[in-house]
Formats: structure tokens, sequence, C-alpha cells
């Protein structure tokens, strides 16, 4: 069976790939997976500057998964450069970086350091940040403010760029497009859905920041349905990602139209889940004698 991928020319030896936030910068999990057997280790948003976070509680339980507004928290890029990226090399894996900021400057910023470092095989761009300069609305949450920002990465990028779709949208088939025009590479999706819990023994808020992302398997459905949604209006490639706890929901992914997937909240709950879900696709590609893993990509009929 052959799982390789390739994604805006780059080639994964198998399509499973972790999600941003959710498994450090790899050295956090490699006690328990090892990293030789994922196609990539997507690292935690790394900024221009070192990021403190919101203040706690950041995190809650909720049916189906959880609430998370840790306000991507990073040591910021001068450490990750110098910590993390030497790391990862050890590793048979791409790496991939997710890239955050609170202005244009300070994405392009990081993009050009990490231009600077050929293990780097492609960058996320995480626009669900709170763009200060437009009343802290996320790049990821308008047309123009997505096509402007992928559009001014571009022209910095050495590597193949990735946008980091928001769910938190009225149409994601536009704002897949609008992307893609602005000149992505890629596509990844979805992102955390915004939500909300409240304690109503203390009736207060269960995160202090009232509002946090949502994420785990109950969101999968939404996950599927984006996914397909703009893998039918884009041409470029798609990672798709919410909610993915098996190798049977990765399938179902690549059959809506995403050419690889990232495994998020499921690493909290089975930190082997990473190698669980790739060992799932191996097992569905023997049962239904599927011998290329790019035979499933976008293969749901009817």
């Amino acid at each position: 069976m052959n799982t390789e991928v390739k994604i805006a020319g780059v080639s994964f030896k198998n399509p499973v790939m972790t999600a941003s936030g959710t498994f450090g910068s790899g050295v956090e999990y490699s006690e328990f997976v090892d990293l030789d057997k994922l196609g990539a280790v997507v690292t935690k948003g790394v900024a221009n500057v070192p990021w403190p976070g919101n203040p706690t509680p950041r995190v809650a339980e909720v049916y189906g998964g959880m609430l998370n507004a840790i306000g991507l928290q990073n040591p910021g890029i001068d450490v990750f450069m110098e910590r993390d990226i030497p790391f990862l090399k050890k590793y048979d894996t791409k790496i991939i970086v997710n890239v955050c900021g609170k202005t244009v400057e300070d994405y392009v910023e990081v993009v050009e350091r990490l231009g600077e470092e050929p293990a780097v095989a492609m960058l996320e761009i995480n626009v669900s940040c709170p763009n200060v300069k437009e009343g802290a609305i996320a790049f990821g949450q308008r047309v123009d403010a997505l096509s402007s920002i992928t559009a001014q990465i571009k022209k910095h990028a050495r590597q193949p760029i990735i946008m980091k779709l928001s769910p938190n949208v009225t149409d994601i088939a536009e704002m897949a497009k609008a992307a893609e025009a602005a000149g992505a590479d890629a596509l990844s999706l979805i992102n955390t859905i915004t939500g909300m819990k409240i304690d109503i023994h203390r009736r207060k808020f269960a995160i202090a920041n009232k509002t946090g992302g949502m994420s785990g398997p109950a969101i999968k459905p939404i996950a599927v349905r984006m996914v397909y949604q703009a893998a039918q209006a884009v041409k470029i490639p798609i990672i798709g990602m919410g909610g993915i706890a098996t190798g049977e929901d990765a399938v179902e992914f690549l059959l809506a139209g995403a050419s690889a997937v990232s495994v998020g909240a499921m690493n909290f709950v089975n930190p082997y889940a990473t190698v669980e879900v790739l060992e799932g696709i191996r097992s569905y590609m023997e049962k239904y004698h599927v011998e290329n893993v790019t035979d499933l990509i976008g293969a749901v009929e009817g």
C-alpha cells in the first residue's frame, strides 16, 4: 500500500499530521509517539515575540470535546529557532510551523525568519488571531483581511503557505476561494468553533476569557461539511481536521476532499492517537483493497 501524499510540491510519507496547539513542538509527545511515523509535525503557533497567553482558567471540558482560550502562549521565534527546530530535525518527518501574529508585520517577521531554515517544509498561517488594527476582528473572518494577509505573506515566504481557515464565518467556500485567489498554496480547516460554558453553581464563566475555541469529536460533522464545501470551491490541496479520533474519522475527511488530516484534541485524551489513526487508515485500505491513499481523496459518491 502506498500512503504517500503530495501537497504543494512537498511529499509526505503518509497523510497524518498533528494539529497545531495540541502537540507542542514535538518534544512534549516524543516519549509517547515515534515522530518518525508521522507525515508531519505541525508546531504550536509561533509569534515574533513571546506571548504570555490569556489569564486562567483557560481550558474547560464540554460534552464531546473541550473549550480552550490559551491565547496562543508561546516563547517567540528566537527560542523556537534555537530550541525546537534542532530537535525536530532529528526525525524523519516533515516540519510545518504554525505562525501567529497581531498585525501583518508580525506575521511577515516570523515568515522571513523561518525562510532562513531549510528544514521547515511548509508554513501554516493561523488567521484566527485578532487583528489589532481592525478592532480585534480575526484576520480569517473577513474576506478582504484574509486576502490581504495571504498576499502579503506570500510575497515574503520561501516555503509554501497553508492558510488555516476559521469556521466562524458565514460561507467557508467564499473564504477558501479568497485565500486561493490571493496565492495560498494549500488550506487547512477547520480551526476551533467559538463556544462558551457557564458554571451554574458558581454562576461564573468556566473560562476567564468567557469564550473559547471548541474542539473534539462533537465538531467533526461540521468540519467534514466545511472541508467538502472548500474542496468543491478550490483546486489547491486541503488538510482536514476537527474531531478526528480514529482512522475511520480520517478516511471520512479524505473522502470529503482532504489530501491529509491533522489530529488535534484527541492527543490530550490519547497521546498515541496520531499513530493509531495512521494504523486505522492502513486497515481501511487493506479491507477495501485501496492501493494508493490518494485514490480516496474526494472519492465520496452521490
